[in-house]
This record gives structure tokens, C-alpha cells and sequence, in this order.
């Protein structure tokens, strides 16, 4: 299941688990574990403490009592002293701590904050870059929807480099007309490029539907269904359905997140595109920021996504 960024109340979010960033003492000093408690009632802290005192980089599991939820994980996240003492390895292990007591626990969702980023001064970036890394990691080889909780935009951000490029990409893109997307060239040609093969692959692909496209593209790049739904961010039985219908027709996030997943170059991504109904604009900051990525050959979806996320877009996939 996908990893979703959300700017949300955590102690509100209807899901298997939550998880708590706290202290060896479950003291709920401040930030999101004094929410957590007081959402969850004075019970909570009672559970907490008849587990003993929990090590830095360790989990614990409890009813969640009071919350809409049915379990808190709590984890103690390290203290930041300049990144040179173990703290990478520390926070690394509480996400994925966290990560392994919901599933023991047969949680199918789980709503993570940016654990340590607040009174305890790891850097957010680093943070969040931490979690994205141990959660996709883990999704690898498990089913789970992921929700990772900031409290607003300011809460994380992309480096200033990244941020910069993809604004002066949109302000370029947005005034240039040499940029124009083939998909927009083809509002004035009834013509489309023809594929490379045989004339019986290029008759075979004319009719072709998205899902047909989807599997064969699947196919061309020696990959499971598998590792290209979940490199998608894609629900595996979102996946299932795509696949036993022929006339499937996805949403453009969707369209977009295979297309990513599979590592389509522009054309390719305008032609799956075209298979679902949708074309790329350069009237949509949505679509510029996609092809800054694929002009790149940058397709990590989760990077492509904290990047639609700064600038207030929907993610892919999700």
C-alpha cells in the first residue's frame, strides 16, 4: 500500500495506529505526544508506564482507549547533537520499530509523524528523508497504508536548490512556447508517433487500452507486478483492479504514477497518457513539475512527491 503525506491532526486520523514520538518516561511534555495523551485520556499514560522505561530507538505498543484509532506506538526519538553520534541509525530504528510492531499486530494503517523533528531538534529535512526511506523500504516487502503527519508546510521542507529549480522550471515552462508538450502538438495533427517494431506490433498497439498498455510496458522492463505497483505508490488491489479490467480507465495521478514507476521517458508518458484519456499542459503546475522530473530521469515517487506537496499539489499514486 502507498505512503501518503498529510497535513492533519494526528489524534483524529481513523487508522490501525498512530504513533506517539516521546520520552523514556512517556512524560507527554509537549508537541504531538501531549496531544496524543490528552486525545487519548488520562488511561493512556497508566498503559504507558506499566511497560517500563523504553529505550532511544525502541517501540511499545498500547490500546489507544479514547482515540479513534486502535493502537499508539510509542518511540523515544534521539536527541539531535550534530549528527555525529548515532542519531541517524537511532531514528531509523524507530520508524522501523514502529513499523514492525504494526504489523505483529495486524495493523493494515498507520499514521507517523516526523518523529524527533521537534523539542529534540532533528533537522526536519533529514527527517522526513529518513522516513520515506525506512517506510518504502518496508513497504518493499509488506502491505500497509503509511500515512506520514506534518502539522503544516512549514513542518518540512525540500532543500532550497531543489525548490529553486523546479519555481524557475515553472516560470520558464509557463512563458516558453519552445516547451510545449507533444500531447498539446496534438490537439492540431490527428496523427500520433508511431511505435518501433513490427508493423504487427504497431497495428497490435493502435487499439491498445491503458491496462493493456500498463501490462505490456510491465513486461518490456522484466518487472513483477509487484515491484511496479508499489514503486507506483499504488494499492495492490487498486493494481488488481486495473489489471482484470481491460477498459480500466485510472485517474491522471494514477496514469502519472506507473508512468514514473516504469521510468517512461516524455513520449512514452504522453502516449500512456493519451491511453487514459489525459494529456499534459503547460497551463497546469501539476503537469510541469511531472515533466521537470522525467526530463531528469529522476523517478523516485516519493521525492517527485514532497515536491508536488511544497507546492500544494496532489501526489501521485495516492
Amino acid at each position: 500500500m502507498p505512503i501518503k503525506i498529510i497535513r492533519q491532526d494526528i489524534t483524529k486520523i481513523k487508522c490501525d495506529a498512530i504513533v506517539d514520538p516521546t520520552d523514556i518516561h512517556y512524560s507527554h511534555g509537549g508537541g504531538v505526544d501531549a496531544a496524543i495523551h490528552e486525545a487519548a485520556g488520562a488511561e493512556l499514560y497508566h498503559a504507558c508506564v506499566e511497560q517500563g522505561a523504553l529505550e532511544v530507538g525502541k517501540a511499545v505498543i498500547t490500546s489507544a482507549f479514547s482515540l479513534p484509532c486502535k493502537y499508539v506506538i510509542h518511540t523515544v526519538g534521539p536527541r539531535w547533537r550534530g549528527g555525529e553520534n548515532g542519531e541517524e541509525s537511532l531514528l531509523r530504528s524507530c520508524y522501523l520499530e514502529s513499523l514492525k510492531l504494526a504489523t505483529a499486530n495486524k495493523c493494515k494503517s498507520i499514521a507517523i509523524p516526523l518523529i524527533a523533528s521537534g523539542t529534540f531538534g532533528f533537522p526536519k529535512d533529514k527527517v522526513l528523508k529518513i522516513a520515506v526511506d525506512e517506510i518504502s523500504n518496508f513497504l518493499l516487502e509488506n502491505e500497509m497504508l503509511v500515512y506520514i503527519v506534518v502539522f503544516d508546510k512549514t513542518s518540512y521542507s525540500i532543500s532550497e536548490k531543489l525548490f529553486s529549480d523546479v519555481t524557475s522550471f515553472i516560470e520558464d515552462t509557463y512563458e516558453d512556447e519552445r516547451f510545449l508538450f507533444k500531447a498539446k502538438r496534438m490537439e492540431m495533427c490527428d496523427c500520433a508517433p508511431c511505435p518501433s517494431g513490427s508493423l504487427d506490433d504497431m497495428l497490435s498497439q493502435i487499439d491498445e487500452s491503458f491496462s493493456q498498455m500498463l501490462l505490456r510496458k510491465i513486461d518490456e522492463r522484466g518487472m513483477t507486478d509487484a515491484e511496479c505497483y508499489k514503486k507506483a505508490n499504488i494499492d495492490r488491489k487498486l493494481f488488481s483492479k486495473i489489471r482484470s479490467d481491460v477498459h480500466y480507465k485510472p485517474s491522471k495521478p494514477t496514469a502519472l504514477a506507473f508512468a514514473i514507476s516504469l521510468e517512461l521517458s516524455l513520449e512514452e508518458t504522453e502516449d500512456m497518457l493519451r491511453k487514459a484519456g489525459f494529456a499534459l499542459s503547460h497551463s497546469n503546475k501539476f503537469d510541469i513539475i511531472i515533466e521537470y522530473f522525467i526530463s531528469r530521469g529522476i523517478y523516485d515517487i516519493y521525492e517527485i512527491n514532497e515536491v508536488l506537496y511544497q507546492f500544494d499539489q496532489n501526489g501521485l499514486g495516492v
